[in-house]
């Protein structure tokens, strides 16, 4: 069995995919390289970074599986994949708890203004009563999305003392209060925090309609899928301080230099899409990844 791992993973998952078969690991694969060497294997494994679309899984003759260590699927054709008869795998349990932290990692970060504390004191300043934070007690989180990441920010955030609302029209969230419509989420809640993934139906769930029924200073939290939310839309309300933001991921990636970073770090935490890049999450999708290939390929 010829194995294809197009993009990094866990170097303890190589070597257990290296004892199924042969291993080509090319973690910074061009497409054109991709579009010749998929023609070969029987498996490919990729992140978000490799797009997976009909071309290249017409290329793959051979191929039986596609696997991606995390959750999102919008890099990869799925109805291409499915015409093919091919499986795809990826592994949402894995990376539910670095996603979860990060939301709350930006969160507090903003709210304690930590980057303008860190900067300043670097410099040689103390401006400690300039400095005045918000606190999570007492506020309301509203979460979209009540999947596995989704209820685990709702414990967090109930932990915290929080009051939480949870808009899901799919998912029953037990033990939490739930919404009937998202407006009415964005306009009772102190932070808003993304858990779905990239459809035809939440691409652009967040436009400017959305955008503007939040409360005054209220906080977007967006570590799920860029697309979600309309960027053009997103840069207006902050650059004109109505809300603020934590954002992981983003429309384009990497956006370059986009007109979103010029908004201050009291207003916007950013990072690049790291939500899952923690030691501990990719030895976990890394090794229940293999194991998912190894029951799709009759070898568990």
């Amino acid at each position: 069995m010829r194995i294809l791992v197009a993009d990094h993973i866990s170097e303890e998952a190589l070597e257990k995919l290296r004892e199924l078969g042969e291993v080509v690991f090319r973690p910074e694969i061009s497409r054109e390289e991709l579009l010749n060497e998929i023609r070969k294997a029987e498996v490919l494994v990729v992140r978000s970074r490799t797009k997976v679309d009909r071309e290249v899984i017409s290329k793959g003759e051979r191929l039986k599986v596609i696997a991606r260590p995390g959750v999102g699927l919008d890099n990869i054709d799925l109805e291409a994949a499915k015409e093919r008869g091919i499986k795809v795998l990826n592994t949402p349990g894995a990376v539910t708890e670095a996603v979860a932290e990060l939301v709350f990692a930006h969160l507090l970060s903003l709210l304690r203004r930590i980057p303008e504390a860190n900067e300043s004191l670097r410099k040689g300043e103390w401006i400690k009563k300039d400095l005045i934070g918000e606190e999570l007690y007492g506020k309301t989180m509203g979460i979209v999305g009540f999947g596995r990441i989704g209820s685990r920010v709702a414990e967090i955030s109930k932990a915290f003392g929080m009051r939480v609302l949870v808009f899901d029209p799919y998912v029953k969230a037990e033990g939490f209060e739930q919404v009937d419509s998202l407006d009415e989420l964005v306009r009772k809640s102190d932070f808003v925090s993304i858990h779905v993934p990239l459809t035809e139906e939440t691409k652009g769930l967040f436009k400017e309609e959305t955008l503007k029924n939040m409360k005054e200073g209220a906080v977007l939290i967006n570590t799920s899928r860029g697309g979600v939310v309309e960027q053009k839309a997103l840069f207006k309300f902050l650059k004109s301080g109505r809300i603020r933001a934590c954002l992981d991921v983003f429309e384009r990636e990497p956006p370059g230099e986009d007109a979103l970073f010029s908004i201050g770090t009291e207003k916007l935490s950013v990072s690049p899409h790291i939500g899952a890049s923690t030691i501990e999450s990719q030895r976990r999708a890394g090794l229940e990844l293999v194991d998912r290939i190894k029951e799709a390929m009759g070898l568990g």
